[in-house]
This record gives C-alpha cells, structure tokens and sequence, in this order.
C-alpha cells in the first residue's frame, strides 16, 4: 500500500518508565524512542499513546514538550496510571515486569485525533496487549488506508500468535530480530535449519511484505526487499556498548527515514546500523542532546 511521505509520520503506542531497585527512572517504549528519534531528525512525528493523570504523565509531557513534539496525539486517562516496567535484580540479573493495565493500554479510539490521510504508521505489538488500544489502532488504520511498519516486541506472556498474524497481513514493512523471525516464519517452525535469509523469504512471500527487516545483534542486520534481494550490513569496526536499550529502536527510525526520504535500501541499512551503533555507546535509548543528532542529519541531508 502507497503513503505520502510529506505527511509526518505516525506513531502508535507505550510510553513508560523503567523503574529500577535505586530509585531511577528511565523514559521509554519503543514506540516512544522511535518517535524521538524521529523528531531529532526533523520529521516531526504524530506520536499517539495515553498517559496518567500522574507525576510520571507529567514528566512524559514535559519532555515532549521540551524536544519540540507534538502532544496532539497524546491522551490523558483518568482511569489508569503511566506506564511503568519494574526492573529487579536477582543475583545481580535484572528481570522485568510490564506492568499491566495502564494508560497505554487504553488509548481511547473517539479520543484519536482528525488527522490527514496517507501517513506512513508506525506501530509494534506490546500496547496492544489490551483491547482498548487495539480497537483505537484498528481505527486509526481504517481512517487512514495507510502503509504500515510493524516493528515486533514479543514480551511474554504479551503477546498470542492469531493477533501477530493478524498484524503481519495488514503490514507493509516488518522489523524483527532473529528469534522473532525463526518463530514467526511460516515454514520454520521447529526448524532452526533454515537460514535467516530463507526464513525472512517465507515470511514475506506468506504475508505479501514489501521489506522484511531482520536485527542480528553483533552480526548486524539484513533486509529483504520486495524483488527477494538480501542486503546485508554489520557493525564497522569494533562498538563499545555502554547500553544496548533502545538499539532496535534507534534502528528503527532511520528505517522510517528512509522510506520517506527514498533512500536506496543499502543505504538506508548502513546508515541504520550506524546510528544504532551510536546509541549503544550512551546511557539509555533516548539521547536529549540535540547536538548528537547533528553530525548525521549533516552527512545524510535530506
């Protein structure tokens, strides 16, 4: 399906907080660091979820408000507090609980704003988890006729195999990572003999996928393009990791950017892996210095 790639392009789901045993918090949700990203970029994104009528909301709209988003997508719920994943420590491994019921879980479908057709939409499959959100992103896909991006999250027990297939048929482009992908893929189940590259083709033949994105972690990443090409790319040189969170994510976004800009695919790969490499030598996935952003914006133009 076609999209207007003048259209800023919209971005559906969580915003919450890692909270940790210390005290910290950490702003996130994947669709919210690709929105920031995004942002950064100059491509002014329609970011839409729901926060809390909280001091943690208060945090998320200020912050939007300080990188210059727009906060028309974002819903206030009375109801149900701001998204928070609670991270504990067990023998020095972290574990997570997301927890549920919250304010993203329950984006309002008569709350969405009146938006133009023909955006680009981006969404992953965590927020709709619940069936407020998914009634409210099944509205906006109806409103809209729109070019997906699916970017996959699978977070036990979040996540039941009929509703991602439903996902997949409605999708223009997939992201996924290498475990994903072997459990997704039609005809790789409980086969690990396949290659990556022949279980992103029966993926994509089965689903009808214009691009199948597909993250390798320290070997890089591959997309399949719509004529069954393989482009490839891994990391250049040696990448010190201070975080890996929020890597896909950042990848992600200059995945976007590349659709709307019409960047060849092997370019938009490597520019892709550059800019994840760059997010995993910083603490967090959101990067609040602008100044960051310039380097890249500069040798990419437009």
């Amino acid at each position: 399906m076609s999209f207007d790639p003048t259209r800023p392009p919209l971005v559906f789901g969580e915003v919450l907080f890692d909270r940790f045993p210390d005290g910290r918090q950490v702003l996130g949700g994947a669709p919210f660091n690709v929105a920031w990203h995004l942002q950064a970029f100059g491509a002014a994104p329609r970011f839409i979820s729901a926060i809390g009528n909280d001091p943690l909301g208060e945090q998320i709209a200020a912050a939007m408000d300080d990188w210059g988003m727009d906060r028309s997508g974002l819903q206030r719920d009375p109801a149900h507090p701001t998204g928070t994943v609670e991270v504990s420590l067990e023998g020095g491994e972290p574990s997570y609980e997301i927890v549920a019921d919250r304010a993203y879980d329950n984006i309002d479908a008569d709350g969405l704003p009146m938006l133009p057709a023909g955006a680009l939409l981006y969404h992953g499959s965590l927020a709709l988890r619940a069936e407020p959100s998914r009634a409210a992103l099944n509205r906006l896909c109806e409103r809209q006729h729109t070019a997906i991006f699916l970017d996959v999250n699978l977070r036990d027990p979040w996540w039941d195999e009929p509703q991602l297939k439903r996902l997949l048929e409605r999708a223009t482009w997939v992201k996924l990572n290498a475990d994903e992908l072997q459990l997704l893929a039609p005809s790789t189940r409980g086969s690990a003999d396949m290659s990556v590259e022949d279980q992103a083709r029966a993926l994509q033949q089965h689903y009808g996928l214009d691009i199948v994105y597909a993250t390798l972690g320290a070997h890089g990443a591959l997309a399949l393009d719509a004529a069954g090409v393989v482009h490839a790319v891994a990391p250049s040189g040696r990448v010190d990791v201070v975080d890996a969170v929020g890597a896909g994510d950042g990848f992600a976004s200059v995945l976007i950017l590349g659709l709307l800009h019409g960047w060849p695919l092997p370019r938009t790969l490597e520019r892709a892996q550059t800019f994840a490499s760059a997010i995993v030598g910083r603490r967090g996935a959101t990067v609040h210095d602008p100044a960051f952003y310039d380097g890249f914006r500069a040798d990419w133009g437009p």
